[in-house]
């Protein structure tokens, strides 16, 4: 018989699935909530979270996996050049189950699949009649960066967790005594690698999902000015490292820095002086040497030498503020008291944030595809969609957190992808590069180009979305090949709408969406699969350039007279 705690997340995942992605079947959206759980700490994307799942069927006992790098999730288009020194590579991998029980035969799943996959001398492709494409991508991209990052000795950590709708705290031995076995597998492989698996039950996946982010934080400050709209303070390095670090995981708050227009950039000269002079102390105050930090709040409260800033986005100075965590990280300081310099500055207008985030960043080497967000066309964008019900996602999950469903949610990076695929016909492009279509200007141009009226924006994000909840709603198909089909699909439905091979943007606007019905999507699909299919029905065939060659063939020969 169910407990309080089953009963009430069942009701809870059951409203949150009605709400946010009615399309999902209950068991893909079980596996995605619990990684949404379980992933919190670093405040994935909806998008990225759908990535790491594995699927069923060849699956080695695993539902989802994800190798982030300090923090920050590896894909297939992951730039490591940006980890220079200080690497943490960590992987989590999870089962998730609708079950009231553990068994034994997931955790010996766990430690075959580990025991394989793991095994760097044994190649991917050996194993395609054990293991699904999913897991197989998955994996590979672990192996990727870590042979990457292999020379600066990054530190490993393995994260497995097991989770069911039971009790994880009532575990039977012969299942929990399976732990070692799985450590051991990791250690053959890992020697020097830190390892945890956890037991999730239905009350621990409830806690989980209590527990809600902060969205105010304390800054103790030694001296502060209150001038209009905003503060200037001198704060403590100690102090300022407490604002940054999570007190539950250690680590520093990626949240802080989602608005930010740059990542850390790792070791290069500008750092490495920071660094030098936060170790290197002499006379002269930190804040004499360096240039500080400017965040930007919705609201920010002083009370006595403490400030309650609400919504902080730490806008310049990730780089001073990275090298000041890793200080206090690398050694204890208890006698430092030196300072830094604080600007917060306290405004509700997007247009003026974004101005701030320009105009504090212009003073620095920095390139102008950093910068992408804060420019016109997306709030013009933004402003556009939003009555139509769509909700451009310019600032990392902030539609997400005002309770948008997912399927009316899309980010900077889709809708780029979305373009590429449908009025460029480049799909390959599209699934081979998630993340980086927006840092070469040449390729930005042509995705958000002045020349291009408003409306096509509205078009293709009102298709990919149709396009990705129709493919999401077939419980038969592979997430892996979700993700490779979805940029194809909407290509092909795109044309077929505008009956044109190769449609114009004026084509495209001129479409009526109201003719995509489950008939329509389900026809290109069929026509994508079975080009998709013939080619070997993989990541590579997805990523190149054959697929889209043959798929426009077929569409030239279906429109022969357009």
């Amino acid at each position: 018989m169910a407990n309080n705690d089953q009963i009430i997340l069942g009701q809870i995942i059951e409203e949150q699935r009605a709400l946010r992605f009615p399309s999902a079947t209950k068991g893909a959206f079980f596996e995605m909530y619990v990684a949404e759980q379980v992933l919190k700490d670093f405040d994935l994307s909806d998008d990225e979270l759908e990535s790491g799942l594995i699927g069923s069927g060849c699956d080695g006992g695993i539902d989802g996996i994800y190798t982030l790098a300090n923090g920050d999730l590896v894909q297939e288009d992951f730039d490591s050049d940006s980890l220079k020194r200080n690497v943490v590579l960590e992987v989590y991998i999870f089962q998730a189950k609708t079950t009231a029980s553990f068994d034994e035969a997931s955790m010996n799943r766990f430690v075959a699949t580990t025991r394989d996959l793991f095994d760097l001398s044994k190649p991917l492709d050996g194993f395609k009649s054990t293991y699904n494409e999913g897991l197989r991508s998955a994996i590979d991209t672990f192996r990727r960066i870590y042979t990457k990052t292999a020379g600066r000795f990054p530190r490993l950590l393995f994260h497995y967790l097991y989770v069911t709708m039971g009790d994880g705290g009532q575990v039977h031995p012969n299942v929990d005594r399976k732990k070692s076995d799985v450590q051991s597998a990791v250690a053959a492989h890992f020697p020097s690698a830190t390892f945890a698996l956890t037991f999730l039950g239905a009350s621990d996946l409830l806690a989980l999902a209590r527990r809600q982010p902060l969205v105010a934080y304390d800054l103790e400050t030694k001296e502060c000015l209150s001038p209009k709209d905003g503060y200037i303070a001198l704060v403590e390095l100690k102090k300022f490292y407490d604002f940054m670090r999570d007190s539950g995981t250690g680590q520093i708050r990626k949240n802080l820095f989602e608005a930010n227009v740059r990542d850390y950039q790792g070791s290069n000269q500008v750092n490495e002086e920071i660094q030098h002079s936060l170790v290197e102390s002499g006379k002269e105050d930190f804040w004499w040497l360096n240039n500080g930090v400017t965040i930007v709040s919705t609201k920010a409260i002083q009370s006595s030498k403490v400030l309650t800033i609400e919504d902080p986005q730490i806008v310049n100075g990730q780089q001073t503020s990275t090298e000041i965590f890793n200080y206090f990280s690398s050694a204890t300081r208890d006698s430092e008291t030196r300072s830094v310099m604080v600007r917060v500055i306290v405004t509700t207008d997007p247009a003026t944030r974004d101005k701030v985030i320009k105009a504090t960043n212009r003073q620095t080497s920095i390139t102008p595809a950093s910068l992408r967000a804060t420019d016109k066309i997306h709030r013009d964008i933004e402003e556009y969609l939003s009555p139509f019900g769509i909700y451009y996602d310019r600032r990392k999950n902030s539609q997400k957190n005002l309770g948008r469903p997912v399927e009316k949610i899309i980010s900077i990076s889709l809708l780029a992808q979305a373009i590429m695929a449908i009025v460029l016909q480049r799909p390959d492009s599209a699934r081979a590069r998630p993340s980086s279509l927006l840092k070469k200007d040449e390729d930005y141009q042509q995705l958000f180009s002045g020349d291009y009226p408003i409306e096509v924006y509205l078009l293709v994000a009102k298709l990919i979305k149709d396009v990705q909840s129709y493919l999401r709603s077939l419980a038969t198909l592979q997430p892996k090949d979700k993700t490779n089909l979805t940029f194809y699909v909407a290509m092909h439905v795109s044309a077929v709408l505008a009956k044109r091979p190769n449609p114009s943007v004026k084509d495209l606007v001129a479409i009526n969406l109201d003719n995509m019905n489950p008939d329509v999507l389900a026809s290109s699909l069929g026509v994508v699969t079975e080009l998709y299919e013939k080619l070997g029905a993989s990541d590579q065939v997805a990523k190149g350039t054959q697929l889209v060659a043959d798929l426009k063939i077929v569409l030239a020969d279906s429109f022969a007279n357009a």
